[in-house]
């Protein structure tokens, strides 16, 4: 791996990848929608859809065909913490990769008739994730995990706030955020030895200095929210608090989930889905901030059941709480860590977004040997004290669907009050 600043003081990270004949190539730059106010929440978002509407030398159809020309594709995503956009080439095809893109992050025009379009479709994106409440429950959680912090706000922003942004607005957010010490240039793939060359002639004009971004860290709310709606399943999620990304535990965090509702050998998958046939989605997932996290448990189930299944989770991790791992689970989550680990390593676009969000994140990177090693290193201690930390609080709670009294009347504090005996 090449670590490399640009004269301009841009960082720069690549990973040359001669076996195969693809690059990807990602801008990372570290805001998103925790770093708005409740006023301009969603404008990070918009950002992203707007850098893709034109600028002085390519329209919208110009970057669209482009890409489609050469064989590739571009596309971009925006997350709490940050928005990356990226594409992915052929080898040959890097330098009117760079190009294009470069042209979009430093000059789109944000024209008023294209944000006025582009509002629209935001306006239709978030009406379809209202109409899906298996995804929109997981909005709702971050909000009663969170409460009013940023963090807990929705990605996508409010229609009251979209339909009053103006293109001086975005330029403005722009000009405060979109900086060279918040901006982060990755790489993977087959790239040759002037590849930092290149990179500094697309990007080396890049002249925004600014100061980092001043974040507030959340306190953990526990709050539960429940929203009726006419469906046909109740959505529910719970979340306990998390941990930061640079947190020690990190690796016995992804074994912890992967036990508890990672796949189909999961503790829920097997309880609730195969034994009982209560659910036909159930999962676990954890997602690290800065300077927090949560895990969060979900399930899809029939109105009549919830209170059930909401009674069964707790269930599967008291006796998880109480017992801890089989010598079998702890085996096999090693085994399965260590293999996500190295299979997501075969993609280039997996490479370039883990340099990304390592070096924007964290600033460091490990090797896949040190990897392993701390995979190798987890005991079944360390995952009795992380269960003690997560769990020692009343969890969060969302809900979409009918209402349930079993729900509502359910006590969350169950496995808090078990950590403190």
């Amino acid at each position: 791996m090449i670590k490399h600043k640009l004269s301009n003081g841009l960082r720069v990270v690549v990973e040359k990848i001669p076996s195969c004949r693809s690059v990807a190539f990602g801008v990372w730059v570290k805001t998103g929608s925790r770093n708005e106010q409740a006023h301009n929440n969603g404008i990070s978002h918009f950002i992203e859809h707007m850098l893709f509407k034109g600028t002085h030398r390519y329209t919208a159809k110009d970057i669209a065909e482009i890409f489609d020309g050469i064989g590739g594709n571009v596309n971009a995503f925006t997350a709490k913490e940050y928005t990356c956009y990226y594409a992915k080439v052929l080898d040959e095809h890097l330098p009117v990769a760079l190009d294009v893109l470069s042209d979009m992050f430093f000059h789109s025009v944000l024209d008023e008739d294209e944000l006025y379009k582009e509002r629209n479709v935001i306006l239709e994106e978030i009406s379809m994730y209202e109409d899906t409440p298996d995804d929109l429950v997981h909005d709702l959680i971050s909000r009663a995990a969170y409460g009013e912090h940023p963090l807990g706000y929705t990605i996508l922003g409010t229609e009251t706030n979209l339909r009053r942004m103006k293109s001086a607005d975005l330029q403005s957010y722009m000009q405060a955020g979109y900086t060279i010490e918040n901006t982060v240039i990755s790489i993977a793939g087959n790239v040759g030895d002037d590849i930092l060359e290149t990179v500094d002639k697309y990007f080396g004009r890049f002249s925004n200095h600014g100061e980092p971004p001043r974040i507030e860290s959340p306190v953990f709310a526990g709050d539960a929210i429940i929203q009726e709606k006419k469906t046909e399943q109740n959505h529910l999620c719970l979340s306990f608090p998390g941990l930061p990304i640079d947190d020690e535990m990190s690796y016995p965090m992804i074994l912890l989930n992967n036990v508890i509702g990672g796949g189909m050998s999961s503790r829920l998958f097997q309880e609730i889905r195969e034994k009982r046939g209560l659910a036909y989605s159930v999962y676990s997932y954890h997602s690290s901030h800065l300077d927090s996290g949560l895990f969060t448990i979900y399930a899809g189930t029939s109105p009549k059941q919830t209170g059930e299944v909401l009674h069964i989770i707790i269930e599967v991790l008291a006796d998880l709480m109480n017992r801890g791992l089989t010598e079998a689970e702890l085996a096999k989550g090693k085994e399965q860590l260590k293999g996500s680990l190295i299979l997501g390593l075969e993609s280039t676009n997996s490479r370039m977004n883990r340099l990304g969000k390592n070096e924007l994140m964290l600033g460091k990177h490990d090797s896949l040997e040190e990897m392993i090693a701390r995979i190798e290193s987890i005991e079944q201690r360390h995952i009795n004290e992380l269960m003690k930390r997560v769990f020692a609080h009343p969890f969060a709670l969302a809900m979409i669907g009918q209402r349930s009294k079993a729900v509502e009347s359910f006590r969350r504090d169950q496995l808090a009050v078990r950590c403190a005996n």
